[in-house]
């Protein structure tokens, strides 16, 4: 099993309700995607005071790379993923990923 952990570094400009709907829009698409599921998202706590820059994130589970893959190369992903860009300070380099590979 691979959790796709996304951590985003959300311009202050933001619009909340955008992102609200991305997230929305992520989540049905993950319970459409064969080989993909749990999708979650929220707010980051940041209780250890580690990572105050990224205010936001989301995971799902993708039960092998091939799964993930497809997720990857979703166009409905790719549009999302282009809207989160658009929100993230520094663009795509607000973003980041971690591919954790763990027993299903």
């Amino acid at each position: 099993m691979i959790r796709h952990c996304v951590f985003l570094r959300l311009s202050p400009k933001a619009d909340t309700a955008e992102l609200d709907k991305i997230m929305l829009d992520l989540e049905d698409l993950v319970r459409r995607l064969d080989g993909c599921s749990d999708f979650r998202a929220g707010p980051n706590r940041d209780y250890e005071g580690k990572t105050p820059d990224y205010p936001y994130g989301f995971t799902l589970d993708a039960e092998n790379a091939k799964a993930l893959a497809a997720y990857a190369v979703d166009p409905e992903h790719q549009d999302l993923g282009a809207r989160l860009v658009a929100l993230c300070e520094g663009g795509a380099a607000g973003i980041i990923v971690y591919d954790i590979e763990a027993p299903a």
